[in-house]
């Protein structure tokens, strides 16, 4: 086996009796966590000032891990018949999900390097959080999330589009129906889509109420065709979990010890 081989099978999800690979697969995980344990913790003053230096250096290593992973992935990545290609199958794999979601594990870290203007940088830094992203590629269950979502997309975009609609209009009848006696609560449509998101999603902080009469019939109907609408992503789903799961096939145990075969 060649070496390139070996690092990809190694950077994969790791196969029974590997021991490298299963090694190497904890110590990622256990690093991937202990990223989001430090971003967490950054942001208690007390704790963040009187461990500044071992936050500076903790990022440092493991954004240089961080690289060098994304960098051996996207060498080694010909390997998988899918890129094939020395430079299209790089550019192909560079661009799928999982290679975009490392990519942006350590671009925060370098963007500095560069130039990019502090206020951008502030909120681009949030974005270390996707660090537990790269959890997907270790973890079944996420796996079973992302395929799930894959094959229902069609039927979830159509049900966001009718979401979309019922705000639309449920602001637009609200803001008609208030605004000549609550302007200020109701002050626009954009301003009333505030109460048409809370009154759809079935929160209702109760900060922006109507008091009319025909305000109170609207807000009613609203109320309940959410319900519904927020009904069907759920049935979406729980079938499409159901399905994943029924096609995925049993493990063989053996008839005497019971273990996986």
């Amino acid at each position: 086996m060649s070496v390139k081989h070996r690092i990809h099978d190694l950077l994969a999800p790791a196969k029974p009796g590997d021991t490298l690979s299963q090694a190497f697969d904890i110590v990622l995980v256990t690093l991937i966590g202990l990223n989001v344990a430090a971003l967490v913790l950054e942001t208690v003053d007390s704790v963040y000032v009187g461990a500044l230096e071992f936050f500076r250096w903790f990022e440092i290593v493991s954004v240089a891990i961080f690289s060098v992973e994304y960098i051996l992935r996207i060498w080694v990545c010909v390997v998988d018949p899918r890129f094939a290609s020395p430079v299209g199958g790089r550019v192909r794999f560079a661009r799928s999900p999982l290679a975009l979601i490392d990519l942006a594990a350590v671009l925060p870290f370098y963007l500095p390097m560069v130039g990019v203007d502090a206020r951008f940088l502030r909120a681009i830094r949030c974005f270390r959080v996707f660090r537990i992203l790269k959890l997907v590629r270790y973890w079944g269950t996420l796996q079973l999330f992302a395929r799930v979502f894959a094959s229902r997309k069609e039927q979830l975009a159509l049900t966001i589009c009718i979401l979309c609609l019922l705000l639309l209009v449920a602001s637009s009848l609200m803001y008609h129906a208030e605004h000549h006696v609550q302007p200020q609560a109701f002050s626009s449509i954009p301003a009333a889509m505030w109460w048409a998101v809370a009154t759809v999603s079935t929160v209702g902080y109760g900060d922006v109420y109507p008091i009319t009469g025909w305000g109170k019939v609207l807000a009613s109907l609203i109320a309940i065709l959410g319900v519904g609408l927020f009904a069907l992503p759920t049935g979406i789903l729980g079938a499409a979990f159901v399905e994943e799961l029924q096609s995925k096939p049993k493990a063989t145990r053996c008839r005497h010890c019971g273990k996986e075969l």
